[in-house]
């Protein structure tokens, strides 16, 4: 497959990762770590999944914390390619620097934003949705990606298809996007089949991004192509930028105005939240009914034991007669819980920080 003329791939790698720790932390979060077996970080393999498609045009927006370790992964990247971010201002800020650049950048742009810590591994089905999606964006719409869902999930957003649009084969509109729902809610739109996962992937012409900004957030879109035309004001500026997520700033409302369209994908996709996610992206490639591990499994004893082993101080972890437990063992912390209360531990990484141990978070 040829890269697609103009295509720009931009990476938001942020956030913590807090439901996986102590295997994510604030200063090594879970997408530059290898979560799949595969020898890659969820980094790398983002890389990978869009290099066929971008070339060498990617943006990667992270943290300034992050961006050595950023840069070190993706060494062939250009110096660049890499922008830090000053503080962390939600998605919307970081997929909007990106936008401002491009527009000034390749006045024929379309960018695909796709988060550093999705697993897909499909990448031909991910290709062929994204350039469906290239075809509607040059056409001057907001394009998202609605994956199919696979289980009533209330953990996930959700995105109301509309009708086929003309001209636009495989493409539909969006009536609306949805918060995530209660479960009967979800067993409600996957009975219906009008719904799809909302997992945060927008293609879209850099000029269009921000005059939908603009038109409900007209400020933060005019400081964001003041960056983009003179960067060295970018520490002086980007306080300023309000904290909001790009679905609440302009998807939404734009989803409202009749502006967006859906590509709907049928390739498999996870998005790896928290242990009990994680474990059943590992078990579909597994096939026994034991404990899984990610790691070592030579530092592993389990009997009549099931659920996920992290091995990660280089001791032996011993596990028997447990089912669905989670055992993260790392050289500063030890978490044991169970796959049915993963959810949880983040309550322990909010202790930690209250109780004065950001050190371990």
């Amino acid at each position: 497959m040829s890269a697609i003329d103009h295509f720009w791939a931009v990476i938001p790698a942020g956030g913590a990762g807090t439901r996986l720790w102590p295997l994510s932390r604030s200063s090594s979060p879970k997408f530059l770590h290898d979560l799949t077996g595969s020898g890659l970080s969820l980094l790398r393999e983002t890389h990978e999944r869009l290099a066929p498609l971008a070339g060498d045009r990617f943006l990667v927006v992270t943290g300034a914390a992050h961006r050595e370790a950023v840069r070190a992964q993706l060494a062939d990247l250009g110096e660049d390619a890499v922008l830090a971010e000053p503080s962390p201002r939600d998605s919307m800020a970081a997929i909007g620097l990106a936008a401002a650049l491009l527009e000034r950048r390749d006045p024929d742009a379309v960018m695909g934003s796709f988060a550093a810590d999705h697993v897909i591994a499909d990448r031909v089905g991910f290709a062929t949705c994204v350039e469906t999606a290239v075809g509607a964006a040059r056409a001057g719409w907001l394009v998202t990606l609605g994956i199919e869902p696979t289980h009533p999930s209330s953990a996930f957003g959700y995105i109301h298809l509309g009708e086929d649009l003309a001209d636009l084969p495989g493409v539909r509109g969006v009536r609306a996007f949805v918060e995530k729902p209660d479960a009967a809610t979800a067993r409600a739109y996957l009975a219906g089949g009008d719904h799809r996962w909302n997992a945060g992937m927008f293609v879209v012409r850099p000029g269009v991004l921000l005059d939908l900004l603009g038109r409900w957030h007209p400020e933060f879109a005019a400081t964001l192509r003041t960056i983009a035309a003179d960067p060295a004001r970018l520490d002086e500026l980007w306080p300023s930028l309000p904290k909001i997520a790009l679905d609440h700033a302009i998807a939404e409302p734009a989803a409202e105005a009749g502006r967006v369209a859906v590509v709907p994908a049928a390739f498999d996709w996870d998005d790896i939240g928290d242990f009990d996610s994680l474990a059943g992206l590992l078990a579909r490639g597994d096939g026994t009914d034991g404990a899984l591990v990610l790691g070592d499994p030579g530092l592993v004893r389990a009997i009549d034991a099931t659920g996920l082993v992290v091995p990660g101080s280089g001791r032996t972890v011993a596990v028997v007669g447990l089912e669905d437990v989670v055992v993260v063992d790392t050289p500063d912390a030890l978490l044991v819980t169970t796959r049915a209360r993963a959810q949880q531990v983040k309550a322990v990484v909010a202790a930690l920080k209250d109780g004065g141990r950001a050190d371990l978070t």
